[in-house]
């Protein structure tokens, strides 16, 4: 099973998506790097989708990308397109690799596009019922031989395999949002997943320059199980505030908390803002009917949904306004169930401020963190301070730590991280956390 022989025939299902077209991107640069290696061959990439605009759209992302990625390796470039006379200048060379690329790609909505794949990316929307649908329809266009990639975030493979008859050869390829940028991917196997099926996958993702981590088959796996429980914990600490102040004010406040007490890139409620309340709803569904745990429920998230407050981002990537409104990409308004409307941060800023009291000497904010070679002193430094207060800011992010610990370990007893540093690899790498969860800044 060698991966050049699978990377002649690939298709993306669901490939003009906010996940697809990603996915996109990177096989169409990879099967583009094995095409000028071995010229006389045939590479096709088919991209299916049944938006027909979408696929418009997605033409231009992949030429924009497809530029990018020649701008940035132009000396290469040249060396490859040596043997050609006519190309002299860059913009030559740029144009020449951007029309190679194109040339392999074939869209359409007919999933018989997909017959002769021999590796099918699945990336539709986070439902079961129309994951198990699409799968079984390729199952019987594709060829035996086919392997199919599945980039879902909380279903299990497992379930997923028997229910469209797929057996040992789909595996999980859980790519984090936007899959050109990010670098992580969960990779889960399902029982019976071949060793050459595996290796197979982990060649795929070093090619691409993704960092992969492996998680067991269990819903939700090692991100969303932990992001969505982090989420639950955060929602519940609302109920409890509200006993003191507005719906508005507790959201405030824990979001705050969450991003500047715990030193995260954005507070908890823009957080699942941004990945839209919807899917958060939709993942909580799915782990809870997997799992058969009927806490993995929130019933203000539920209330959110029946006022159509969905949060996710646009086309264009902007971010629509959800728990929290946004002005140029930043939080300016927190909805009120109550009223049905959005009531402006800074009314209600500076007494919750005053409540949750100073942050802890030596704060520095994430951004000026991240490429700070001594970001662990400085935050040990920082952690220890937030452990001497008691102000009500400070137990809220003390109790909050505890319990983001807590979620981790449970991840590693429950089998579904093999190790503690893989539930700190994946949400440092997949969420950009400075720490991970279970550490020693908190008892």
């Amino acid at each position: 099973m060698h991966l050049d022989d699978y990377m002649t025939s690939v298709t993306v299902i669901g490939a003009a998506g906010k996940m697809g077209s990603g996915i996109s991107a990177l096989v169409t640069q990879e099967m583009l790097n094995l095409k000028l290696k071995n010229p006389q061959k045939s590479f096709r990439l088919y991209l299916i989708d049944v938006n027909e605009d979408g696929l418009d759209g997605l033409q231009k992302y992949l030429k924009s990308q497809l530029v990018k990625n020649a701008e940035k390796t132009i000396v290469a470039l040249r060396k490859t397109y040596e043997s050609r006379a006519d190309l002299v200048e860059n913009c030559e060379i740029i144009d020449a690799y951007v029309n190679d690329g194109l040339a392999m790609l074939r869209c359409g909505t007919e999933f018989a596009l997909a017959k002769s794949s021999k590796i099918v990316f699945e990336a539709v929307f986070e439902n079961e019922e129309l994951k198990i649908k699409i799968l079984k329809q390729l199952k019987d266009i594709c060829s035996k031989e086919a392997l199919f990639f599945t980039n879902t975030s909380s279903i299990p493979v497992g379930f997923l395999a028997k229910e469209a008859g797929l057996e040992n050869r789909i595996i999980g390829y859980h790519f984090y949002n936007p899959p050109i940028v990010q670098k992580l991917v969960e990779v889960i196997c399902a029982d019976g997943t071949s060793k050459e099926f595996q290796e197979l996958s982990m060649e795929f993702g070093k090619r691409l320059r993704k960092t992969l981590f492996p998680s067991n088959d269990v819903s939700g796996f090692i991100g969303n199980g932990h992001f969505i429980r982090d989420g639950l914990y955060a929602l519940s600490e609302v109920e409890r505030l509200k006993k003191k102040y507005s719906l508005p004010e507790a959201m405030y406040i824990i979001n705050e908390i969450t991003q500047n007490f715990l030193v995260r890139p954005m507070g908890i409620f823009q957080l699942i803002d941004y990945v839209g309340i919807d899917v958060f709803q939709c993942i909580l569904r799915v782990m809870s009917k997997h799992l058969k745990d009927k806490s993995l429920h929130s019933e203000l998230i539920d209330t959110y949904m029946s006022k159509n407050v969905k949060g996710g981002q646009n086309s264009d990537g902007s971010q629509k306004d959800g728990f929290l409104k946004y002005a140029k990409g930043a939080p300016v308004a927190v909805y009120d169930i109550n009223k049905g409307t959005y009531v402006n941060i800074e009314d209600i800023k500076k007494s919750a401020d005053k409540e949750i009291g100073t942050l802890p000497e030596a704060f520095n904010p994430w951004k000026k963190l991240t490429r700070d070679p001594g970001k662990e002193a400085k935050l040990s430094t920082f952690f220890a301070n937030l452990n001497t207060m008691n102000t009500p800011g400070a137990v809220l992010a003390q109790n909050y730590l505890k319990r983001s610990k807590e979620i981790g370990k449970n991840l590693v007893k429950d089998k579904v991280a093999l190790s503690e540093n893989d539930v700190n690899g994946v949400m440092m790498n997949g969420f950009f956390w400075l720490y991970g969860p279970i550490n020693n800044y908190v008892k």
